[in-house]
This record gives C-alpha cells, structure tokens and sequence, in this order.
C-alpha cells in the first residue's frame, strides 16, 4: 500500500514536472507591430519598406519539399541576386534593389530552415531555373557572402560575377568562439533564443554595427519578432559554421567585389584580413563608419561602390 502510494506521488510529480517543461518550451515568442516598432524611423523611409512589401508581395516555390519565398522585379538583360545574412529576408534589400531595377532585373530571396549550404544553393538555383536566369551578378551579405562564395566554388557556370559583402572566407574562429551556444541553440525554447537575440540587437549590434540606425534596429527587431523562426535562425547557423573549399576566382575567371567596412564588429578585422588574402585578385571597396548593414542604413554609400562594379 506504501509503495502505491509513493508510485503515485512520484508519477504526480513527474507530471508536474512535465507540464512545467511543456510551458516553458510553448511559451509564446511575443509580437510587436510593425508602427510600434518603426516608431523612431524615418516616416518617407517606413512609407518606402510597406510601399515595397505591398507591391512585391512574395512568391513561393518548393524545392526538396520546403517552401521558399524570394521577389524577382526590375528590367534588364543582366540579374543580380540578393542574398541576405543571419537575421535578414529578402526585404532587407529593398532600397538597393529599388534603385538599381530600372537597369537590371533583381531577385532577391528568404532562406527557409535550410541547415546545409547544399541545401541553400539547390534553393537559390531553383528559384534562378524558375525565372528563366541562366547567369547571375551574386551578391551576399554576413551569411549571404559566405553562401555566394560556396555558389562560386560549386556552380561557377551560373555566376557572372561576386560580390562578397561584409562577410568572412571558411575559418576556424567563427566555430571556435561559438561551439557551446551553437550545441545548446536546437534545445533551448524558441522565446529564449529571440529573446537573446534581441538583447544583442539592442545592446551590441545597433550601438556598434549599425551607428544607433533605427532602421537596422526596427528591421532586425521586426525578425526577432516572429518574422523569423527558430528553426530558420539555427539552420542559418549551421551554414554559418561549415566548412568547404574556397574557389580560385582568378582560375574561374570570375570577378570579385569585397565590400567591407572599417568599423564592422561582427566582422572583425582578423576575418576580414582572411578574406581578402582568400581572394587577392579581388577589388576591395572600403566603407568608413558603416557598420555591418550598410545597405541598409547606408545604402547610397553602399551603391556607389556596388554601380561601379556591375556592367552597364
């Protein structure tokens, strides 16, 4: 009768305990308005980031049963392709993408919860087939550089020319100074990871990578928010860390923009020594005082230096 009676207080705990995890586990990520949180932007430039979403609402297509969502606009005989970082979709790009789509047909896209650089290019490349794109100008940013030089290395027929923005050649520091949050990341609850990341938005990327832009605050907060999911935010990490062989661009005949700014704290200054000693043929177009999202905080600056690299 005892050991019933301790069988049932220990299954009662063991319940509590469980619906205790489960809470945790499915307590919701919150969401903010989009008005609450452009509050602080610049109104012509909030008005100009809806105008877009509104006009160039998204496609989708599947490729290897996952949905992908990705624009196509603008006119032209040659097409460039927008490839985001970390906590980007392919919005993050708007402003650019307005101002170079009289000349050019432009694409742009959102990774899905894709954990293999594989995976992502097979994405990309699908997307290319199903706008009738034969060859492309890529141009990636953080996470988005590092998938254009995997793009280089093992599709270099269907790359015109590179751009390698803000971003990092394959390296052992990234991994190192990661390693225990990259394990931890699949198991924590998907608020804790927002909630994390938010912290480092506010106190670390929008004082340092960004010069206090309230644009990249909003935007990146707006991803945090529920734009981007968990799932997606650890898949881009494992993309992030894995390694592969960097391509002879010189060999490929294949030409190279490094974009890269002077203040950039998510990219320091050692990751950025490395890639240009990866690609010494490359031209290389320093920004000063940028940050990390020039393109968006700054995208004239960004421009400039991104027209003189494109064909007329």
């Amino acid at each position: 009768m005892r050991s019933r009676t301790v069988l049932r207080v220990v299954i009662l705990i063991l319940i509590v305990i469980g619906v205790l995890i489960a809470a945790v586990y499915l307590y919701p990520n919150p969401h903010v308005p989009f008005e609450e949180l452009y509050a602080d932007v610049d109104p012509q430039t909030v008005e100009s980031l809806r105008a877009f979403r509104e006009t160039y609402p998204p496609r989708q297509i599947e490729v290897d049963g996952v949905a992908w969502e990705y624009v196509a606009l603008g006119q032209g005989e040659e097409a460039i392709l927008f490839l985001h970082g970390m906590s980007g979709a392919y919005d993050i790009w708007w402003q650019v993408m307005e101002a170079l789509q009289d000349r050019y047909r432009v694409i742009s896209v959102t990774y899905p919860a894709v954990d293999t650089l594989e995976g992502l290019s097979r994405g990309v490349l699908a997307i290319l087939d199903e706008e009738g794109v034969d060859r492309v100008t890529v141009v990636g940013s953080s996470l988005g550089g590092y998938l254009a030089q995997y793009l280089v290395a093992t599709h270099p027929e269907r790359i015109e020319r590179a751009v390698f923005a803000n971003t990092f050649p394959p390296n052992d520091l990234i991994i190192e100074r990661t390693r225990t949050i990259g394990k931890l990341l699949p198991f924590l609850p998907e608020w804790l990871v927002m909630r994390t990341l938010r912290s480092s938005i506010l106190n670390d990327v929008y004082p340092a990578a960004s010069g206090n832009a309230e644009l990249v605050r909003a935007y990146l907060l707006e991803q945090s928010y529920g734009a981007m999911s968990k799932a997606q935010f650890v898949a881009r990490y494992r993309c992030v860390v894995e390694p592969f062989t960097p391509p002879d661009v010189e060999a490929l005949g294949i030409p190279v923009l490094i974009i890269e700014a002077s203040n950039d704290p998510l990219v320091e200054e050692a990751l950025r020594d490395q890639l240009r000693e990866t690609y010494p043929t490359a031209t290389v177009y320093q920004l000063e005082g940028v940050g990390h999202f020039p393109y968006l905080n700054e995208p004239e600056k960004y421009l400039r230096g991104l027209e003189d690299f494109l064909p007329e």
